[in-house]
């Protein structure tokens, strides 16, 4: 073999997997068919689950930076407020709250740590045949070359070649729902409030303006009137200034230095299957939708990092025979069904966000925007938004392998606690899962459960304490920061062998 693992595609996804992999030891090359990296981006949240996988992959502390917090949306009928929401931290012990910062920073980031850890994308090195056997997967590219591995990960978007080759069904819709997007600059008297994103409703559609790093400003709108198919940046540009001051209210708003303008349509779609022998499916590759929510980089962040762990103890020989094809199963089985919420979420939300109809804009502007108004609801939404609710329960790696008890039970997620190292040296949970699985307990009952992974895992497992005394089950957490399993040895064991046989 060349590599254990050939990713294809060097967006966030694909970095992200490759970074993954190479701190559980596994060997990869990253390939993309892009001449170079993108400077630009679409996307431009990152929620706190985002955060997380950053922070396990030591490619956080730069980005929350770097980047800006405008934790509010307000929304506005003219120059009349309508409702503001407020984001934030749900208090579930998070490395970062939600941070704005382009999609294009978060790549670089993620370059940087690839390169620390001894790799770089291939540029120019585009998938044209993927043609797969028993043991592993012969990719040819573009110029001829061709590269041998054991497996092979398409990370490389909508219209995945990856996806193509393994004869994976991406049923779905394109839809109707054109926006334009702009980044530049803004003037106007009074200046806008980059303490937050400022949206306003009209009859013709939304317009959002989201505050960026150096000044800059994202604009969004939605306009089912622009039929051009090919528009140029400036035609874009151009039109956008136009439709400002009509949707906004606002005269004396001014556009320029425009740096970047593209124009998009919403595609709806979801493979049916993740993974078709030694070709898996990651990010948008596996699934795509409206980008209301900032939830298309988000699920594919989760995406990269729980197959990693999975594949690495499949490529280490850790788990084999017919376990192993179950263990990566539960990758589909975990993943697919949050897919599936994500689209039908961010379906509704854009669907509220350019309602056309006069009753769509009663029910928005009179009773929704009343009802998100509130305190609650608002924390709610920060709290679903942020991806900090996924749990693995009901997969094949949950309660049903690794019991119930109390909270979290297997397959939740376990916060940030505050640990201690053995030598007593404080750190946090999630500080320590980068590439490795956690035991977190006290007392001699901690320590036979450290034993009894180590015997599976090997050096992949690290030995932490709670900070204070707890007296509670000790906790074999997976290198995602999911609760694996908890209880004394024989737990432990148990839940092992049923994983990885």
């Amino acid at each position: 073999m060349d590599t254990d693992v050939l990713v294809v595609g060097a967006g966030p996804v694909g970095l992200a997997l490759a970074c993954a992999l190479l701190q559980h030891g596994v060997s990869v090359r990253v390939i993309d068919k892009a001449a170079g990296p993108a400077t630009t981006s679409r996307a431009n949240f990152v929620h706190a689950r985002g955060s997380e996988v950053l922070d396990r992959l030591d490619a956080l502390e730069e980005l929350a930076q770097e980047s800006v917090r405008a934790m509010t949306i307000t929304s506005y009928a003219g120059d009349r407020p309508m409702m503001r929401i407020r984001f934030g931290d749900p208090g579930l012990g998070t490395a970062a709250p939600p941070m704005v910062i382009s999609q294009a920073r978060v790549e670089a980031r993620l370059r940087e740590r690839l390169a620390q850890l001894g790799e770089r994308p291939e540029w120019g090195a585009g998938l044209v045949e993927a043609r797969q056997d028993t043991s592993g997967v012969t990719a040819t590219l573009g110029d001829g070359r061709t590269i041998r591995a054991a497996w092979m990960v398409g990370c490389d978007g909508t219209g995945s070649t990856v996806r193509k080759q393994a004869g994976i069904g991406f049923p779905g819709v394109k839809v109707s729902e054109r926006f334009l997007l702009v980044d530049g600059r803004l003037d106007g008297d009074p200046p806008l409030d980059r303490s937050g994103t400022s949206g306003w409703t009209h009859p013709e559609g939304m317009l959002g303006a989201m505050p960026m790093p150096g000044d800059q400003w994202r604009l969004l709108a939605y306009d089912a009137a622009f039929t051009d198919d090919k528009p140029s940046q400036e035609q874009i540009a151009d039109h956008m200034r136009r439709i400002l001051p009509q949707r906004t209210g606002l005269s004396g708003l001014r556009l320029h230095d425009v740096t970047w303008a593209s124009l998009f349509s919403v595609h709806r779609r979801l493979a049916d299957s993740y993974r078709a022998g030694r070709i898996l499916l990651a990010g948008d590759a596996a699934h795509v939708h409206a980008p209301f929510g900032g939830q298309g980089m988000l699920t594919g962040l989760g995406d990269a990092e729980n197959l990693a762990w999975k594949l690495a103890l499949i490529v280490a020989g850790l788990a084999h025979g017919p376990a192993a094809t179950r263990l990566l199963d539960t990758y589909q089985a975990e993943r697919r069904p949050l897919a599936t919420a994500v689209l039908r979420g961010s379906t509704a939300v854009t669907k509220v966000n350019i309602a056309g109809s006069p009753f769509g804009r009663l029910l928005r502007d009179q009773v929704l925007m009343r009802v998100f108004n509130q305190g609650w609801i608002q924390r709610w939404t920060t709290y679903t938004t942020s991806q900090l609710w996924v749990s693995y329960r009901r997969g094949p790696l949950g309660t049903r392998l690794g019991g119930r008890g109390g909270k979290p039970r297997p397959g939740d997620r376990v916060g940030d606690l505050a640990c201690e190292r053995p030598d007593g040296s404080p750190t946090r949970l999630h500080a320590e899962l980068r590439g490795t699985w956690a035991v977190l307990g006290d007392g001699p009952a901690a320590e036979a459960v450290f034993e009894a992974a180590r015997r599976r895992l090997g050096d992949r497992v690290t030995r932490l304490r709670p900070a204070g005394t707890t007296g509670r089950p000790a906790m074999l957490v997976r290198p995602d920061g999911h609760l694996a399993c908890k209880g004394g040895p024989a737990e432990v064991t148990r839940w092992l062998d049923g994983a990885l046989g």
